[in-house]
Parts: C-alpha cells; sequence; structure tokens
C-alpha cells in the first residue's frame, strides 16, 4: 500500500511540475494575497483532480455513455483560457500601479476558485486513464477499492505538493527579482494563451478516450 501511495504522489507530483495555469494563479494568490488563500486553491484544485481520478478508476462506463458533455466542457476550456488571455494582455497594458491581475480581481472564495478552474479541465481525465491503464495491465495496481482510495490520497498529496512548489518557490523567485504586478499579467497571458493551444491539440488531435 506504501508503495501504490508513492505512484499516485509521483505522477501527480510531476505531472504539476511543468509552468501551467493552476501554477502560476497558485503563485500569484501567494503573492498577492498571502499563503493562506494560496493553500485554499490548491486544496480546492486537489480535490477535484481526486474527483477526476476516481472517474478514471471506477467510472469510466459512464465517462464514455456521456463523451459528449466532456467534450463540450473541454472545448468551453479551449475557449475560457484564450479569452482569459487575451483579457490578461489588455488588463496589462492599461495598468497603472499594483493591481491585482483580472482573475484574482473578485471576491470569490480561493478554495470555490480552485475547485471551478481544476473542474473546467476535464482532459484531466484521459491523463488518469492512461496511467491507471498502464499500472493495472503491469498488475501494479490491484482493482480493488482500498488500492484505489490508496491511489487516489497519494494522487492528491503529489498535486499540493507539487503546487507548494510554486506557492512557495514562485513566492520567493517573484520576490526576489521584484517582479511587477504587471509583469505578472502579462506572464499569465501567455500561461493562458500556451494551456488554450495545448488543450486545442489536445482536442482536436489525440485519441480524447
Amino acid at each position: 500500500m506504501l508503495y501504490i501511495l508513492f505512484i499516485g504522489f509521483l505522477v501527480s507530483f510531476l505531472g504539476q511540475l511543468p509552468l501551467g495555469n493552476m501554477s502560476f494563479t497558485s503563485t500569484q494568490i501567494c503573492i498577492q494575497e498571502g499563503f493562506a488563500k494560496a493553500w485554499q486553491f490548491a486544496i480546492g484544485v486537489a480535490i477535484v483532480e481526486m474527483i477526476y481520478l476516481r472517474f478514471a478508476l471506477t467510472g469510466m462506463n459512464w465517462v464514455v455513455q456521456h463523451r459528449g458533455w466532456f467534450l463540450a466542457l473541454g472545448w468551453l476550456t479551449v475557449a475560457m483560457f484564450f479569452v482569459l488571455g487575451i483579457l490578461a494582455f489588455l488588463t496589462a497594458q492599461k495598468q497603472e500601479g499594483e493591481k491585482k491581475p483580472l482573475l484574482l480581481n473578485n471576491k470569490m472564495h480561493r478554495f470555490v476558485l480552485g475547485l471551478m478552474m481544476s473542474a473546467l479541465n476535464p482532459l484531466q481525465i484521459p491523463f488518469w486513464f492512461l496511467w491507471t491503464s498502464t499500472f493495472i495491465q503491469a498488475k501494479i495496481l490491484p482493482v480493488e477499492t482500498v488500492a484505489f482510495n490508496v491511489f487516489t490520497a497519494g494522487a492528491g498529496t503529489g498535486t499540493l505538493t507539487g503546487l507548494a512548489v510554486y506557492i512557495h518557490g514562485g513566492n520567493w523567485l517573484v520576490t526576489k527579482m521584484k517582479t511587477s504586478s504587471k509583469t505578472l499579467n502579462k506572464v499569465m497571458g501567455i500561461v493562458f494563451l500556451i494551456t488554450a493551444l495545448i488543450q486545442l491539440y489536445r482536442m482536436v488531435f489525440t485519441k480524447w478516450i
């Protein structure tokens, strides 16, 4: 069970390390609102990822039957990331002084923001379906409820640890470099646009399920 926990942790942790919209948002929240709210956001992200992982482990029949709904949500995600990227650039161009970025300029609880941003990424399901299928076929992950729960717990811990790298390391790096809020807005715009292009590629060229 410890080995299964570690495997879930490792896959999720490594998956969080490449710069993405979740990781960069966690850094921005930490810089502008503090560590507590950044961790609230990270926990929201991790909870939804764990739910999607459970779908991948035990609910694939349901997912396949409702494939159209998830595809629609995937295309909505592409459009949303493109819009957020463009708006982040427009906000940076008009910005005077240190102002919160567009995504954070609201009163939404950061835990809820984490839930929503993570939920709008249904392509996590084929990611986890690929890995869990591989582990099951290799007899690394037993097909039993306890093993699935342990693997999911490991994945959730891995997600939190990966985001912690950006929360604490990103905060240290930005503070050290004395990066302005305007520059962060531009970087966020770039991250959203790249994420949108990656999602678009996956939707068009990758077999979804």
